[in-house]
Protein backbone atom coordinates (compact mmCIF):
# COMPACT_ATOMS: atom_id res chain seq x y z
CA UNK A 1 0.00 0.00 0.00
CA UNK A 2 1.13 3.61 -1.02
CA UNK A 3 0.03 6.35 1.31
CA UNK A 4 1.02 10.10 0.96
CA UNK A 5 0.40 12.32 3.87
CA UNK A 6 0.54 16.24 3.42
CA UNK A 7 3.11 15.46 0.67
CA UNK A 8 4.31 19.06 -0.69
CA UNK A 9 6.58 20.21 -2.96
CA UNK A 10 8.15 23.95 -3.91
CA UNK A 11 10.75 23.96 -6.27
CA UNK A 12 14.15 26.72 -5.81
CA UNK A 13 12.19 29.08 -8.28
CA UNK A 14 9.03 29.28 -5.76
CA UNK A 15 6.52 27.69 -7.96
CA UNK A 16 4.26 25.21 -5.26
CA UNK A 17 4.33 21.91 -7.61
CA UNK A 18 2.10 19.86 -5.36
CA UNK A 19 0.52 21.11 -2.56
CA UNK A 20 -0.64 18.94 0.66
CA UNK A 21 -1.63 16.15 -1.49
CA UNK A 22 -3.45 13.11 1.13
CA UNK A 23 -3.86 9.89 -0.84
CA UNK A 24 -4.04 6.17 0.10
CA UNK A 25 -3.56 3.41 -2.85
CA UNK A 26 -4.34 0.24 -1.56
CA UNK A 27 -2.41 -3.20 -3.10
CA UNK A 28 -4.19 -4.25 -6.52
CA UNK A 29 -5.67 -0.90 -7.00
CA UNK A 30 -5.07 1.13 -10.54
CA UNK A 31 -5.17 4.86 -10.13
CA UNK A 32 -5.16 7.17 -12.94
CA UNK A 33 -3.81 10.42 -12.19
CA UNK A 34 -4.71 13.46 -14.59
CA UNK A 35 -4.95 16.85 -14.94
CA UNK A 36 -3.56 19.89 -17.18
CA UNK A 37 0.23 20.43 -18.16
CA UNK A 38 1.81 21.54 -15.01
CA UNK A 39 -1.09 20.51 -12.71
CA UNK A 40 1.88 18.27 -10.42
CA UNK A 41 1.12 15.14 -12.11
CA UNK A 42 4.84 14.34 -12.88
CA UNK A 43 6.59 16.12 -9.73
CA UNK A 44 4.12 13.54 -7.63
CA UNK A 45 5.50 10.49 -9.36
CA UNK A 46 8.83 11.95 -9.04
CA UNK A 47 8.42 12.82 -5.45
CA UNK A 48 7.20 9.00 -5.09
CA UNK A 49 10.37 7.35 -6.42
CA UNK A 50 12.68 10.43 -4.93
CA UNK A 51 13.85 11.36 -8.02
CA UNK A 52 12.66 14.53 -6.56
CA UNK A 53 12.83 15.46 -2.79
CA UNK A 54 9.55 16.84 -1.63
CA UNK A 55 9.48 19.49 0.46
CA UNK A 56 7.28 18.54 3.60
CA UNK A 57 4.88 15.48 4.04
CA UNK A 58 5.43 11.62 4.50
CA UNK A 59 5.37 8.91 1.21
CA UNK A 60 5.03 5.53 2.80
CA UNK A 61 5.20 2.19 1.01
CA UNK A 62 3.87 -0.61 3.43
CA UNK A 63 4.68 1.21 5.93
CA UNK A 64 8.20 2.42 5.44
CA UNK A 65 8.65 6.40 5.08
CA UNK A 66 10.28 6.54 1.92
CA UNK A 67 11.20 10.06 2.28
CA UNK A 68 13.94 8.91 5.00
CA UNK A 69 16.04 6.52 3.83
CA UNK A 70 19.20 7.75 2.29
CA UNK A 71 22.14 5.39 0.45
CA UNK A 72 21.75 1.86 -0.06
CA UNK A 73 18.58 1.59 1.84
CA UNK A 74 16.93 3.98 -0.85
CA UNK A 75 18.39 1.87 -3.59
CA UNK A 76 16.50 -1.13 -1.77
CA UNK A 77 13.75 1.07 -1.30
CA UNK A 78 13.38 1.66 -5.29
CA UNK A 79 13.45 -1.85 -6.46
CA UNK A 80 9.65 -1.95 -5.15
CA UNK A 81 9.26 0.62 -7.00
CA UNK A 82 8.74 -0.15 -11.09
CA UNK A 83 8.76 2.16 -13.57
CA UNK A 84 7.03 2.07 -17.23
CA UNK A 85 8.17 5.19 -19.18
CA UNK A 86 6.52 7.22 -22.00
CA UNK A 87 9.61 6.64 -24.39
CA UNK A 88 9.98 3.06 -23.52
CA UNK A 89 13.54 3.69 -22.26
CA UNK A 90 14.98 0.63 -23.97
CA UNK A 91 18.95 0.18 -24.61
CA UNK A 92 17.73 -0.52 -28.57
CA UNK A 93 21.01 -2.12 -29.19
CA UNK A 94 20.28 -5.01 -27.07
CA UNK A 95 17.75 -7.61 -27.29
CA UNK A 96 14.31 -7.88 -25.95
CA UNK A 97 15.26 -10.32 -23.18
CA UNK A 98 18.63 -8.15 -22.32
CA UNK A 99 16.41 -5.65 -21.72
CA UNK A 100 13.35 -7.84 -19.76
CA UNK A 101 16.31 -9.08 -17.54
CA UNK A 102 17.93 -5.39 -16.66
CA UNK A 103 14.70 -5.30 -14.11
CA UNK A 104 17.27 -7.76 -12.18
CA UNK A 105 20.09 -5.62 -12.57
CA UNK A 106 19.38 -4.09 -8.81
CA UNK A 107 19.70 -8.02 -7.30
CA UNK A 108 22.51 -9.50 -9.29
CA UNK A 109 25.35 -6.98 -8.96
CA UNK A 110 27.76 -5.52 -11.49
CA UNK A 111 29.91 -7.97 -12.43
CA UNK A 112 27.26 -10.82 -13.28
CA UNK A 113 24.85 -8.07 -15.26
CA UNK A 114 28.49 -6.75 -17.05
CA UNK A 115 28.94 -9.96 -18.55
CA UNK A 116 25.12 -10.66 -18.86
CA UNK A 117 25.06 -13.80 -16.49
CA UNK A 118 21.86 -14.14 -14.71
CA UNK A 119 20.37 -16.73 -12.77
CA UNK A 120 18.47 -19.27 -14.29
CA UNK A 121 15.26 -18.53 -11.85
CA UNK A 122 15.79 -14.96 -13.52
CA UNK A 123 15.51 -16.22 -16.84
CA UNK A 124 12.55 -18.26 -16.44
CA UNK A 125 10.93 -15.48 -15.12
CA UNK A 126 11.47 -13.44 -17.99
CA UNK A 127 10.36 -15.66 -20.56
CA UNK A 128 7.26 -15.93 -18.04
CA UNK A 129 6.27 -12.33 -18.89
CA UNK A 130 6.98 -12.51 -21.84
CA UNK A 131 4.66 -14.76 -22.77
CA UNK A 132 2.32 -12.64 -20.92
CA UNK A 133 2.57 -9.59 -22.44
CA UNK A 134 2.65 -11.54 -25.55
CA UNK A 135 6.41 -11.44 -27.17
CA UNK A 136 7.76 -15.26 -26.13
CA UNK A 137 8.60 -15.21 -29.90
CA UNK A 138 10.47 -11.85 -30.23
CA UNK A 139 13.08 -12.19 -27.16
CA UNK A 140 16.34 -12.27 -29.29
CA UNK A 141 15.11 -9.68 -31.30
CA UNK A 142 16.61 -6.34 -31.00
CA UNK A 143 15.13 -3.03 -29.31
CA UNK A 144 15.01 -0.68 -32.35
CA UNK A 145 13.47 -2.93 -34.57
CA UNK A 146 10.00 -3.26 -32.51
CA UNK A 147 6.87 -1.52 -32.78
CA UNK A 148 6.23 1.21 -30.27
CA UNK A 149 3.23 -1.25 -28.98
CA UNK A 150 6.24 -3.79 -28.81
CA UNK A 151 8.24 -1.83 -26.94
CA UNK A 152 5.81 -0.70 -24.44
CA UNK A 153 5.23 -3.98 -23.51
CA UNK A 154 9.13 -5.25 -23.07
CA UNK A 155 8.89 -2.01 -20.68
CA UNK A 156 6.32 -3.78 -18.81
CA UNK A 157 8.09 -6.55 -18.56
CA UNK A 158 11.01 -5.19 -17.46
CA UNK A 159 9.59 -3.36 -14.62
CA UNK A 160 7.67 -6.43 -13.80
CA UNK A 161 11.19 -7.90 -13.35
CA UNK A 162 11.61 -6.41 -10.41
CA UNK A 163 9.24 -7.61 -8.76
CA UNK A 164 7.83 -4.23 -7.47
CA UNK A 165 5.23 -3.34 -4.86
CA UNK A 166 4.26 -0.23 -6.41
CA UNK A 167 3.85 0.60 -10.48
CA UNK A 168 4.57 4.37 -11.72
CA UNK A 169 3.41 4.51 -15.52
CA UNK A 170 4.24 7.78 -16.83
CA UNK A 171 1.70 8.52 -20.18
CA UNK A 172 2.05 4.69 -21.39
CA UNK A 173 -0.01 5.62 -24.65
CA UNK A 174 1.50 8.44 -25.64
CA UNK A 175 2.79 7.59 -29.08
CA UNK A 176 0.76 4.82 -29.51
CA UNK A 177 -2.78 4.07 -32.06
CA UNK A 178 -6.17 4.14 -30.22
CA UNK A 179 -6.60 0.39 -30.14
CA UNK A 180 -2.88 -0.06 -29.40
CA UNK A 181 -3.44 2.16 -26.65
CA UNK A 182 -6.33 -0.26 -25.44
CA UNK A 183 -4.76 -2.80 -25.50
CA UNK A 184 -1.47 -1.44 -23.35
CA UNK A 185 -4.15 -0.29 -20.99
CA UNK A 186 -5.52 -3.51 -20.76
CA UNK A 187 -2.57 -5.51 -20.21
CA UNK A 188 -1.32 -2.71 -17.48
CA UNK A 189 -4.31 -3.21 -15.03
CA UNK A 190 -4.55 -6.66 -15.95
CA UNK A 191 -1.29 -7.42 -14.58
CA UNK A 192 -1.60 -5.47 -11.63
CA UNK A 193 -4.83 -7.19 -10.40
CA UNK A 194 -2.71 -10.44 -10.95
CA UNK A 195 -0.23 -9.14 -8.84
CA UNK A 196 -1.58 -7.47 -6.06
CA UNK A 197 0.14 -3.87 -7.35
CA UNK A 198 -0.30 -0.80 -6.63
CA UNK A 199 -0.30 1.17 -9.65
CA UNK A 200 -0.54 5.12 -10.43
CA UNK A 201 -1.06 5.86 -14.35
CA UNK A 202 -0.16 10.00 -15.52
CA UNK A 203 -2.02 10.00 -18.41
CA UNK A 204 -3.78 12.42 -20.11
CA UNK A 205 -6.55 10.45 -22.63
CA UNK A 206 -9.52 10.93 -19.97
CA UNK A 207 -11.91 8.11 -21.69
CA UNK A 208 -9.11 6.08 -21.65
CA UNK A 209 -8.92 6.39 -18.29
CA UNK A 210 -12.61 5.83 -17.30
CA UNK A 211 -12.53 2.52 -19.88
CA UNK A 212 -10.18 0.66 -17.30
CA UNK A 213 -9.12 2.10 -13.98
CA UNK A 214 -10.48 1.59 -11.17
CA UNK A 215 -9.90 5.24 -9.50
CA UNK A 216 -9.30 8.75 -10.74
CA UNK A 217 -7.54 11.58 -9.30
CA UNK A 218 -7.35 14.89 -10.74
CA UNK A 219 -4.80 17.73 -9.89
CA UNK A 220 -5.32 21.40 -10.99
CA UNK A 221 -2.15 23.84 -10.13
CA UNK A 222 -0.68 21.01 -7.63
CA UNK A 223 -3.84 20.74 -5.72
CA UNK A 224 -6.25 18.00 -5.60
CA UNK A 225 -9.03 18.34 -6.80
CA UNK A 226 -11.29 15.08 -7.60
CA UNK A 227 -10.86 11.63 -5.99
CA UNK A 228 -13.44 9.03 -6.78
CA UNK A 229 -14.97 6.43 -9.25
CA UNK A 230 -13.96 6.94 -13.08
CA UNK A 231 -17.88 7.17 -13.45
CA UNK A 232 -18.43 9.97 -11.41
CA UNK A 233 -15.93 12.24 -14.07
CA UNK A 234 -19.21 14.69 -14.82
CA UNK A 235 -18.71 17.59 -17.48
CA UNK A 236 -18.81 19.73 -14.00
CA UNK A 237 -15.82 17.98 -12.46
CA UNK A 238 -13.80 17.78 -15.97
CA UNK A 239 -13.98 21.79 -15.72
CA UNK A 240 -12.94 21.77 -12.28
CA UNK A 241 -9.54 19.67 -13.27
CA UNK A 242 -8.86 21.31 -16.81
CA UNK A 243 -11.45 24.59 -17.28
CA UNK A 244 -14.25 25.58 -19.42
CA UNK A 245 -15.03 23.26 -22.60
CA UNK A 246 -17.17 21.09 -24.29
CA UNK A 247 -16.94 18.08 -22.07
CA UNK A 248 -19.64 15.95 -23.99
CA UNK A 249 -19.72 11.83 -23.42
CA UNK A 250 -17.57 10.58 -25.67
CA UNK A 251 -19.36 7.22 -27.19
CA UNK A 252 -16.25 4.43 -26.71
CA UNK A 253 -17.36 1.03 -26.51
CA UNK A 254 -15.21 -1.31 -25.81
CA UNK A 255 -14.13 -3.61 -28.62
CA UNK A 256 -15.05 -7.08 -27.67
CA UNK A 257 -12.66 -8.46 -30.11
CA UNK A 258 -9.53 -6.84 -29.17
CA UNK A 259 -7.24 -8.71 -26.96
CA UNK A 260 -4.44 -7.98 -24.88
CA UNK A 261 -1.72 -9.90 -27.45
CA UNK A 262 -0.66 -7.73 -30.64
CA UNK A 263 -1.37 -9.74 -33.40
CA UNK A 264 -0.63 -12.95 -35.17
CA UNK A 265 1.03 -13.92 -31.78
CA UNK A 266 -0.35 -16.83 -30.01
CA UNK A 267 0.57 -16.28 -25.95
CA UNK A 268 -0.35 -19.53 -25.21
CA UNK A 269 2.75 -20.93 -27.42
CA UNK A 270 5.47 -22.50 -25.19
CA UNK A 271 8.79 -20.98 -24.18
CA UNK A 272 11.51 -20.72 -26.91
Amino acid sequence: MLKLTGLSKRYDTGDLALNDINLTVPAGQVMALIGPSGAGKSTLIRCVNRLVEPSHGTIELDGQDVTRVRGARLRQTRRQIGMIFQNHALVERLSVMENVLSGRLAYVGFWRSFFRRFPADDIRQAFNLLERVGLQTQFDKRGDALSGGQKQRVGIARALMQQPKLLLVDEPTASLDPKTSRQIMRLICDLCREQQLAAIINIHDVVLAQQFVDRVVGLRGGELVFDGDPKDLSPDILTSIYGEEDWSVVDDDDDTNDSSAPAGVDIAGAHP
